[in-house]
């Protein structure tokens, strides 16, 4: 069979070489196609050539298609044949399937011994190669990591390179896990790594570890991306919102909760909120309660920590020494203030006066108090009522100082040394009345 190819080539090859020669038209063809079979080709200015036992076949504009009975008689042999595997190789199929059929469950049996073979010899090799440990599962709440690591980043890096974590959390003393911290930090790869951890080791795998400890867990839910089911009506945050409600009607204190971000898709007060009611949710409702991860932006969630008995803040350290933030992708204990999101877009290449304006915009917006917390500080009553009866605009540029705006109209080349020192022992003065 897979001789038939090369044998029609050469005896088209063959044809055309004879013809030509029989014919003395040099440009003469032999060819092919599904439309009209077999044909020989001449051009309209050798159509005086054409023999007569030539049969006309089919008519083009700068050329004239032929057929004559050998190659006709070919053709229908070519076809037959073609028709005839097809039927034998149908046969032979239906035959070995046949024979098959009476070994199905010792085949069966075969491929998954083979399988469970192939599956263990790759896990084996995987941490073999990669320095992987056997984690200790048991019946606890509890899910204890050493210096625990991505499977996936860490192999994408040069060695060495990815950091480890330490990790803990129960159903006792630690169960909601508050993670913030700047963009780009590593709090989605922490969250990620970790639901790795616990699925290999719940597999049977050695995993990528100093030590683990892993309190069996019955499922691994997770709100992770931004996606969208627009064919069906639903935007990103209606699909963030019913992979919430999934979440909370389906756990149990054994389940492991990652959640990457809850309510960015909507205005700041009703992500936040929702947010804030979600975790006191997981926390509070004893039917559930399961260990839960949660990385978010939303900086007024530490606050949770002094109130909710099982809630522990945890964060992603970073350096900032000026404009330059330095990314530690360490998890230490305690809240984040400050997500370094403006840093991460001058990174980014975004325009130097677009970067000063959002600084300028961030200030104002950090001026004005969006905890849900009932405390208020003295300086959110005294914006309160600075603003009692408008809404303040936090888009508005800040008023400049005084002080500045009279020293960009001070004439230096104008002014003695005696008004300079005036000038200013006056400016520090109101300066210290300020206090």
């Amino acid at each position: 069979m897979r001789g038939r190819p090369a044998g029609r080539r050469r005896w088209v090859a063959e044809l055309q070489a004879r013809e030509r020669e029989r014919t003395g038209i040099p440009s003469l063809k032999v060819g092919y196609n599904k439309a009209f079979g077999y044909y020989i080709e001449i051009t309209k200015a050798n159509m005086d050539r054409a023999p007569d036992d030539y049969l006309r076949k089919q008519t083009l504009v700068n050329a004239e298609r032929f057929i004559t009975p050998a190659l006709k008689e070919w053709e229908a042999k070519i076809l037959g044949a073609d028709e005839r595997a097809k039927e034998l190789e149908k046969e032979l199929f239906q035959q070995l399937r046949g024979e098959v059929e009476a070994w199905v469950d010792e085949v069966q049996r075969t491929a998954r011994a083979v399988a469970v073979v192939d599956v263990l010899a790759c896990l084996a090799e995987v941490a073999a190669v990669n320095d992987y440990v056997r984690p200790e599962v048991d019946e606890s709440t509890g899910i204890d990591i050493r210096e625990g690591r991505h499977p996936v980043v860490e192999g994408l890096l040069p060695a060495g390179k990815f950091v480890p974590n330490d990790f803990f959390v129960d159903g006792e003393r630690e169960q909601v896990l508050i993670i913030t911290g700047p963009n780009m930090a590593g709090k989605s790869t922490i969250l990620r790594q970790i639901g790795l951890i616990v699925l290999l080791a719940q597999l049977g795998s050695f995993v990528p570890a100093r030590t683990a400890r892993v309190g069996v867990v019955d499922r691994i839910f997770t709100r992770v991306g931004a996606s969208d089911n627009l064919a069906r009506g639903e935007s990103t945050f209606l699909v963030e919102m019913n992979e919430s409600a999934n979440i909370l009607n389906n756990a149990s204190p054994r389940s492991l909760v990652l959640l990457d971000e809850i309510g960015r898709g909507t205005s700041t007060f009703d992500g936040l909120s929702i947010a804030w009611a979600m975790t006191e949710y997981l926390h509070d409702t004893a039917s559930i309660q399961p260990r839960t991860l949660f990385a978010t932006h939303y900086h007024e969630l530490t606050e949770l920590e002094e109130s909710l008995a099982r809630v522990k803040n945890y964060s992603v350290a970073v350096r900032k020494e000026g404009d330059n933030v330095t990314f530690l992708h360490r998890l230490v204990p305690g809240g984040c203030d400050h997500s370094y999101g403006i840093e991460v877009a001058r990174l980014a290449g975004m325009p130097r006066n677009l970067i000063a304006r959002a600084r300028e915009v961030l200030r104002t917006l950090e001026a004005n108090d969006l905890t849900p917390s009932e405390r208020k500080t003295q300086a959110s009553v005294s914006r309160e009522a600075a603003v009692a009866g408008g809404q303040m605009n936090l888009f508005d540029r800040p008023p400049e100082d005084p002080v500045l705006t009279e020293l960009r109209k001070l004439d230096l080349g104008k002014t003695t040394p005696l008004e300079a020192l005036v000038t200013l022992d006056r400016w520090k003065k109101e300066m210290e009345g300020r206090k």
